[in-house]
């Protein structure tokens, strides 16, 4: 699942699961060639096996790919292990030595992995929490966050944002306080109810709700397009965003919990190879929302295969380069 929502930390049963019932049955080779760029050539990783696994969802596999790509410029020999089904699944290969490398997102880690009831408030202390737990509980390392923070948020039409001058969620509040009429939600059914959903956020700005209507989380995008409700939960990063034209409203009280994108790598391989941090988190400090969602666009709206567009992303970035 997307957000992870398992609130259970990884635990006995789940470490018997055979390899078969992780869904981790094919191995496939990184599928372009490429050369150094910014990337250069690690002595260190010259024909190390190093495999790369991500979720099942667009964006984690765009991420999936730019690590692949990075790490086959500087010289390694990359598997791919990518779109692996279940973020449980995913986490479990990780651990297991399935796979060394995978992009992870911080509220997933510290509120599913690793089973607390309430997120950290802040970019930097979420990391920071979240980094220093993982690695003493369960041997995995987090290397720097990324911009790119995958979080709910209040979507609306860019057209009617601008009619009415909304561009965070107390500009949503002040305007639904005056014109409460107006306070038309789509919601997902979970995020009605939880705490640290609509009645919690709710509580925190003090808007109105005259409407609340429920939606499948992909229906939410074109609700809001077609009117049919003037606000909406989304993901901060989803490709529709850009597609459908919508507007993202700034949580400026940071009410919901940050979901920092990080490369993740066990302790152990971290230690081995510490050259994965230079080779790796630039491609994090480069990457963010507004770049992602694009990127995500690409895959999802317009139809574009995701390997390619995470390997034209690396080459307008410089990180490598494509062979003569």
């Amino acid at each position: 699942m997307r957000r992870g929502r398992m609130r259970a930390v990884l635990g006995a049963a789940l470490l018997t699961l055979p390899l078969a019932g992780c869904g981790l049955n094919v191995n496939a080779a990184v599928p372009f060639s490429v050369g150094p760029g910014s990337i250069r050539p690690a002595p260190s990783l010259d024909g190390v096996e190093i495999t790369v696994g991500s979720k099942d969802f667009t964006e984690n596999i765009l991420l999936g790919y730019f690590a692949e790509l990075a790490l086959e410029a500087a010289g390694a020999d990359v598997i791919d292990l990518t779109n692996i089904n279940g973020s449980n699944s995913a986490r479990y290969a990780l651990l297991d030595g399935q796979i060394d490398v995978q992009w992870e997102y911080t509220g997933t880690g510290w509120l599913s992995y690793l089973g607390h009831d309430s997120p950290v408030p802040g970019e930097q202390e979420q990391y920071e929490a979240v980094k220093e737990a993982d690695a003493e509980q369960t041997g995995i390392a987090w290397l720097r966050y990324s911009p790119l923070n995958n979080t709910y948020a209040f979507g609306t039409t860019a057209a009617y944002a601008r009619q009415h001058g909304l561009e965070t969620t107390t500009d949503m509040t002040n305007f639904l306080k005056e014109n409460p009429q107006e306070a038309v939600f789509c919601v997902e059914p979970e995020f009605a109810s939880r705490p640290d959903g609509m009645p919690g956020v709710q509580a925190t700005y003090g808007f109105p709700v005259t409407t609340s209507k429920t939606f499948g989380t992909g229906a939410i995008y074109t609700a809001i397009d077609s009117g049919i409700c003037n606000f909406g939960e989304v993901f901060t990063t989803d490709g529709r965003i850009s597609g459908l034209n919508l507007r993202v409203l700034e949580d400026d009280k940071r009410f919901f919990p940050q979901y920092n994108a990080a490369v993740t790598t066990r302790v152990s391989f971290l230690e081995q190879y510490p050259v994965l941090r230079d080779i790796l988190e630039p491609i994090a400090a480069a990457i963010d929302n507004e770049q992602i969602t694009e990127l995500n666009k690409q895959v999802d709206v317009d139809g574009r295969d995701p390997a390619k567009v995470a390997r034209d992303w690396m080459v307008e970035k410089g990180f490598i380069t494509l062979p003569d």
